[in-house]
């Protein structure tokens, strides 16, 4: 007969610095793992991830070890192990690492040894590395346990095969990324697995934090690359595997493999869970967002509705002189389909007052770009006003094409709390709204069938604060534009490969001076849940001030 192991896998979400919640939430999986040997949780399940500098707190420090303790005293009744992730103290140093706790006391802890130190990780800011580790023993198995970015090099799946490890269990924090799910697996799990002969679970945490979002997608796969279970994206899971030993090799029996969320689904599932979980952990009652007809701002409110329900969403239509009928209509017309409140707050009485306050130092210049400003600004101020008196939090609507070229206004519509759209290129924000008329997301609450109506998506986009404005007018149209932004944001590209890629030198060169002389107001916009390689934020960090041109 051969060995059988129960390994719980426990997909959840975490709070970073509440330690109670989380210690709460890990116990809760164990009274219900009824017949389970070994409980894993994701990376920094005990304190969240990433702490940031929190995590040089000592205080914080001092109680993840207590509740460490409590959480392996809570063992001895003979029940399930745990493996928990937390922070680590040795020899004065911080260590990102894993506990196994079992039989009311922690057996054994292991570091991890790669630190990322990219893109929106800064672990060699706070920890050092450790030591290659070793397996650990349990019931009959030798566990493997590497951390996250221990598997994406060989080193460390290598030598715990070398030492006998014969079942990898990898607790990860790995952010979402288009496409990351396919790279996980194929790109680096399987790898793993097949270079070692030695099968693969991957824990991974979901849920928001700040400007990350974690899908969750957690998996094993076997020593061959084959695929066993698949857990589901964007919600929390708990998963038994059941595993046994024949011969000198552990493998896991076939479970559920769960479909994840094809694109841009997997998009639209990001900026919801962000939203959801920034609101509800920050403990707003709400959100409140300008609709102004216009896409941005539709999809803006479906994606509300879709994270916290109609009534916890709040539009607030904002007309001036130069709102056309049609932008009314459509407004109406998306608040009805979404079922949300919508009330009409005209700024012509601000913008003449400001007019008239001006007019005596404006004597002699020409209305231009300060007077539609002007009226971006008073629309931000509204809607900051409502955000003050009733507490709901502020969605600001700006695309990353528009923030990339700083075709928006600081203090007006870049106003708010958190920004779904942060890091969407227009031809990204097309996208989804077109698959959420057609589509509703696994993780919303929101209605199904259209969120807003199709001149939304069709209609030519403008900011109407001027006669008869279209955003091509200042802008290149918007494929192109979105096609050399991504090469000079996400690749880094000079304007001369652009050109010799088929763009207009002039158009290039232009883009780019937009580029580098908006990064003071990008420093000033609000969070936005990352999407894609290279967000505006811990991604990309440029100076201000700087005088370095390509072309």
């Amino acid at each position: 007969m051969p060995d059988t192991l129960i390994i719980t896998l426990a997909q959840l979400n975490q709070k970073v610095g509440d330690l109670a919640a989380n210690v709460a939430g890990m116990l809760s999986v164990r009274e219900r793992a009824e017949g389970s040997d070994l409980i894993v949780y994701p990376e920094m399940q005990l304190i969240g991830y990433p702490p940031e500098d929190l995590i040089q707190k000592p205080a914080l420090i001092e109680r993840a070890a207590i509740a460490l303790e409590a959480l392996a005293a809570a063992t001895a009744d003979g029940g399930p192990a745990m493996l928990v992730g937390s922070v680590f103290v040795r020899d004065g140093a911080l260590h990102n690492g894993v506990a196994l706790l079992d039989q009311g006391k922690v057996a054994a802890v292991r570091f991890k040894v790669e630190l990322p130190n990219y893109g929106t990780f800064d672990e060699k800011r706070y920890f050092l590395p450790g030591p290659l580790p070793e397996p650990v023993p349990f019931k009959g198995a030798m566990l493997g346990l590497p951390i996250c970015e221990d598997i994406w090099q060989p080193d460390v799946c290598r030598h715990l095969a070398a030492q006998g490890a014969d079942i990898f269990l990898c607790i990860n924090g790995s952010p979402y990324e288009i496409d990351k799910d396919e790279l996980r697996i194929d790109g680096v799990a399987k790898r793993r697995a097949i270079d070692t002969g030695i099968s693969l679970a991957y824990l991974n945490r979901v849920g928001g934090q700040d400007e990350v979002v974690f899908d969750g997608a957690s998996f094993v796969v076997g020593p061959e690359g084959a695929l066993w279970v698949q857990m589901p994206d964007w919600e929390e899971a708990v998963v038994d595997t059941v595993w046994q030993k024949t011969g000198n090799r552990w493998r896991c029996q076939p479970g559920v493999v769960s479909e994840l969320a094809e694109h841009p689904e997997d998009i639209y599932c990001a900026m919801v869970l962000a939203l959801r979980d920034y609101v509800n952990t920050n403990k707003f009652p709400g959100v409140v967002l300008g609709l102004s007809g216009g896409i941005d701002s539709a999809i803006c409110a479906a994606i509300a509705v879709d994270a916290l329900g109609p009534e916890r969403v709040w539009c607030v239509m904002m007309p001036s002189a130069y709102t056309s009928a049609e932008s009314l209509e459509d407004a109406e017309a998306c608040a009805k389909m979404l079922g949300v409140r919508l009330d009409t707050i005209p700024i012509s009485p601000a913008v003449d007052a400001f007019a008239e306050m001006l007019a005596p130092t404006f004597e002699g210049k020409q209305p231009d770009l300060t007077e539609e400003n002007l009226q971006s600004r008073i629309r931000g101020t509204t809607l900051m006003a409502l955000s003050n008196k009733f507490g709901p939090m502020l969605v600001t609507t700006g695309n990353k094409s528009e923030m990339s070229v700083g075709y928006a206004t600081i203090y007006g519509d870049m106003n708010g709390g958190y920004n779904p759209l942060k890091d969407a290129y227009k031809t990204t924000v097309f996208a989804i709204s077109r698959w959420r008329n057609a589509a509703r997301p696994k993780i919303g609450l929101g209605p199904d069938g259209m969120v807003m109506p199709e001149r939304i998506i069709t209609k030519p986009p403008s900011a109407e604060l001027r006669p008869d404005q279209k955003d091509s007018d200042s802008l290149p149209d918007y494929a192109v534009l979105d096609a050399i932004l991504l090469g000079l944001v996400e690749h880094e590209k000079s304007v001369d490969q652009m050109v010799a890629e088929g763009f207009d030198h002039a158009t290039v060169a232009r883009i780019e001076r937009l580029l580098n002389v908006a990064e003071y107001k990008r420093r000033q916009a609000p969070p936005g849940v990352k999407l894609g390689m290279r967000n505006f934020g811990r991604d990309r960090r440029y100076p201000i001030t700087h005088g370095f041109r390509t072309g």
